[in-house]
């Protein structure tokens, strides 16, 4: 952690977190014309995104910035990993770590790492099943697509809602605040694969406190002051893979979790490495 980092952190520990975010969900749901046009247009050009893959590429044409924010892409733009055991990228955004979990701790950052337990709501049966294996963590900036999709075929067999704080999670932040993903709002979805049980993280952050599934729709806003969750047993949700499984409204983070010995990282899957929807990124033992 460097004293830039420090000084950049530090004043989001007073920050009304949650009262931010409901003004931004504000603003970006906005359909007045004139604002939404102009703000869509300064994101698009400050972050160069590339509307060139998006299905509508007219941004004069997003209903809300919001709409914008979570365009769908065009036929053709992304391709699957569709080979026997490829795990296929849940998002575009950068790999901010990938590795193993070790005895339930996962690395955050540089000397700072949080558990599993703490990760999917404080349930040591929920973790047991990922407390030797492996995770990545992907961090969607504002210019990536924002929706996410499924690494494997799965059934959907538990969601969890986390309530928490809302930190910001760029590399400075990650850096900088103990057990941030372990701390921050989040949507927890566990699936049961070819492979057994995978967990995919939705973690919210400072302007970014709406997340939705396919299946539930918007999990939060509102935010709650107790973990909620939902069992699916009779027609639980299948999805599978490169499916849409969820979004968030603005940017974030996405967590993936495995047991141990079921799969293994691409040896370029790295730290630092960008990424994009769909890639193949690891490999299932058979």
């Amino acid at each position: 952690m460097t004293f830039k980092e420090s000084l950049t952190t530090l004043p989001q520990y007073i920050l009304p977190h949650h009262p931010l975010s409901r003004l931004m969900r504000q603003l970006t749901h906005s359909k007045n014309k004139a604002w939404k046009n102009l703000f869509i247009k300064q994101i698009a050009s400050f972050y160069g995104v590339n509307m060139a893959e998006a299905k509508d590429p007219d941004i004069n044409a997003y209903p809300s910035f919001n709409h914008f924010f979570t365009r769908e892409l065009k036929a053709g733009a992304r391709t699957i990993a569709n080979n026997q055991g490829d795990i296929a990228c849940p998002a575009d955004g950068a790999v901010s770590q990938a590795g193993d979990i070790s005895e339930g701790n996962i690395i955050q950052a540089k000397g700072k790492s949080y558990t599993a337990t703490d990760l999917l709501g404080g349930d040591e049966q929920r973790a047991a099943p990922f407390k030797n294996g492996k995770f990545t963590t992907i961090y969607l900036s504002p210019k990536d697509y924002h929706r996410l999709h499924m690494p494997l075929d799965g059934t959907l067999k538990e969601m969890i809602h986390v309530p928490g704080r809302l930190f910001s999670v760029n590399a400075a932040t990650a850096n900088s605040v103990p057990r941030l993903f372990a701390r921050n709002e989040r949507v927890v979805a566990i699936f049961e694969t070819e492979i057994g049980p995978m967990a995919l993280v939705l973690v919210g952050a400072i302007f970014v406190a709406s997340i939705e599934t396919i299946w539930h729709g918007e999990v939060t806003p509102p935010t709650a002051k107790k973990i909620r969750s939902w069992q699916y047993t009779d027609n639980a949700p299948q999805l599978k893979r490169g499916e849409e499984m969820g979004r968030f409204n603005m940017g974030s983070t996405i967590i993936v979790l495995f047991g141990n010995d079921v799969m293994n990282w691409e040896n370029d899957f790295l730290a630092g490495e960008k990424v994009q929807l769909g890639e193949k990124i690891a490999k299932t033992i058979s």
